[in-house]
């Protein structure tokens, strides 16, 4: 946990960290710090990426991951994931990493659809995935820590 460090929004060219709008913590996964889990989970993306570039023609050319902590209290407001400044992002991908996650823990992903809103809750092992520039989202205050691993799939 010492490794994390407080999120904000933006890319390399404008970040801004925002308490009011975001409060988790992340931690960037690296091929280069060489863990076996975290590279068996790239050798996993790998495959998946050529799957869909086989057979949707999807065009995705890398992924960017990290492990994402959402403390006590913490949440993430209403927004979409791709760049105001590079439509790089094609799919949004969150893994959750929750055993024993019981209702009134809180933390759920809220998916803001056309006519309604859906809510989908952190269970251990469970994966989401979306078009980055569709589906706006937030996380809502969760009330005990919640582990996700969270990235995109892009097109550079």
């Amino acid at each position: 946990m010492q490794q994390m460090h407080v999120a904000g929004t933006g890319n390399a060219a404008v970040i801004v960290q925002d308490n009011n709008f975001r409060t988790d913590r992340i931690y960037w996964l690296d091929r280069k710090y060489n863990d076996v889990f975290e590279n068996a989970f790239f050798d996993m993306m790998d495959a998946f990426v050529v799957h869909l570039n086989r057979t949707c023609f999807t065009g995705i050319t890398s992924y960017e991951f990290h492990y994402t902590l959402y403390e006590v209290d913490s949440f993430y407001k209403k927004h979409i994931d791709r760049f105001r400044n590079s439509d790089s992002r094609q799919f949004s991908m969150i893994f959750y990493l929750n055993p024993d996650w019981a209702e009134g823990d809180g933390g759920e992903l809220c998916v803001y659809h056309d006519s309604r809103q859906q809510k989908i809750t952190p269970l251990n092992g469970r994966a989401v995935f979306f078009k980055s520039n569709e589906l706006p989202h937030e996380v809502l205050v969760t009330h005990k820590p919640r582990l996700s691993i969270t990235g995109w799939l892009k097109k550079d």
